[in-house]
């Protein structure tokens, strides 16, 4: 008996930080990622084919709904200063479904894009008010927790996506109905879950409690006057591009420019997904404080070229060597990725002040907000530029990397920031 004790390690409730309301999250989070799968997906043919739109309309309905949804970011942190954290995580939960449920409603285009652009608000609220509420519950295990949930949004992702798929090839009007609905049910399941968790403890107020006169009105930090912070967010929405070569630039590159098969593509979606799972959270212990996620800049700067050089490559000629250097590009831009995820989430909540921790974290939000509607648009026009403006991406990632571990370093230097002054629960 005690053998399988020791064979067995430590329990679930060891491993995942933050104790049952950060297990509890886990779980929301893995919700909601297999709803949005199974959402989104689908979005882009149910416009099509259930609503009636015309390739050009859905193109701008999914814009402004992207352009709407960058404000979420902020105003979803700002309303966690201002009100319980919980209370806002379920109240944008609510408004995901309603937003969803009304889709259903109309067929009229104008509504539709109001509708989707009133849905992209807490969407994208959404984002920075689990942060938050993680840095909260996990503390000074908040890499570790991060980490995890990656691996979970992962999983959830995959199970949803293959959900979609299996009612795609049904085809129906009823099967678009239906993936909709079940994503509007997700958001009221994650809602009755986060009901459940208890409020995370704010940060402490750094004025000090002790003084014997009246209690100071200080205004609170403000991000938007904070230009090194503003100069590091603007840094990693260049990072966050990650994203758009990989869901955008490597499908079109492989059909414009090389001489790869085209179902290679969602092959590499695969290898993305399987390799941050695989090792998400073994590389968190890399950046078990500040200062070690300022180092990861520079393995990412390393890994951001061999991605660039890599898909350069893949147009020389040859199926071979397009499809060795695709493979290539790819494993780089994951690692890239998983490096980029630990040290941005570590640095962004290490650089916002307790006093005003949701509004920092929002104003970093519109990093990849702003990324999901630039990125696209960047990366059709470098496959039109042709092979070499890759390495010209390189370049510009690689002296991003140099800036931000600069800007970083001077920042810590003069804060003097460590783990333990912005860990905003002892859980």
């Amino acid at each position: 008996m005690s053998r399988t004790t020791r064979f067995t390690g430590p329990a679930l409730k060891d491993r995942v930080p933050g104790g049952p309301d950060g297990r509890r999250m886990l779980l929301v989070n893995f919700i909601d990622k297999c709803g949005t799968g199974l959402w989104s997906t689908a979005m882009a043919l149910y416009f099509t084919y259930v609503t009636g739109l015309g390739l050009g309309q859905v193109g701008l309905l999914v814009a402004v709904s992207g352009a709407a949804g960058i404000a979420g970011a902020p105003l979803g942190g700002v309303l966690a200063d201002r009100f319980p954290l919980i209370r806002v995580l379920i109240c944008t939960q609510l408004l995901r479904a309603t937003a969803l449920l009304a889709l259903l409603t109309t067929d009229d285009y104008p509504l539709l894009v109001l509708i989707s652009a009133a849905g992209a608000l807490p969407d994208r609220a959404t984002n920075v008010l689990t942060k938050l509420y993680a840095a909260r519950v996990a503390g000074p295990d908040r890499i570790r927790y991060q980490a995890i949930n990656r691996t979970t949004s992962n999983i959830g992702w995959t199970l949803g996506g293959l959900g979609a798929a299996g009612a795609l090839a049904v085809g129906t009007t009823t099967a678009f109905h239906l993936l909709l609905i079940g994503d509007a049910l997700s958001y009221l399941v994650m809602a009755a879950l986060t009901l459940r968790c208890a409020e995370p403890p704010a940060p402490a107020s750094p004025i000090a409690a002790s003084s014997t006169g009246p209690t100071p009105t200080a205004k609170p930090s403000s991000p938007w006057r904070d230009r090194g912070f503003l100069a590091f967010t603007a840094g990693d929405a260049v990072f966050f591009l990650h994203d758009s070569i990989l869901q955008v630039a490597l499908p079109l590159w492989i059909v414009h420019a090389t001489d790869a098969p085209v179902g290679l593509a969602p092959l590499l979606m695969v290898a993305n997904s399987a390799l941050v799972v695989l090792f998400q959270v073994p590389l968190s212990r890399f950046a078990t404080t500040t200062e070690a996620a300022r180092r990861l800049f520079r393995p990412l700067a390393v890994l951001f070229a061999v991605t660039t050089l890599a898909v350069a490559a893949s147009a020389l000629g040859g199926q071979t060597l397009a499809v060795a250097a695709l493979v290539t590009a790819t494993v780089a831009l994951t690692f890239a990725e998983m490096l980029h995820t630990i040290a941005s989430w570590e640095i962004s909540v290490a650089l916002a002040p307790d006093d005003a921790q949701g509004a920092y974290l929002g104003v970093h939000g519109l990093a990849q907000s702003t990324q999901r509607c630039v990125g696209p648009l960047l990366m059709t026009g470098l496959i039109a530029a042709g092979p070499l403006a890759w390495p010209v991406l390189g370049t510009a990632l690689v002296a991003t990397a140099a800036a931000q571990s600069r800007l970083v370093r001077r920042r810590l230097t003069g804060t003097s920031l460590s783990v333990p002054k912005v860990t905003v629960s002892e859980h």
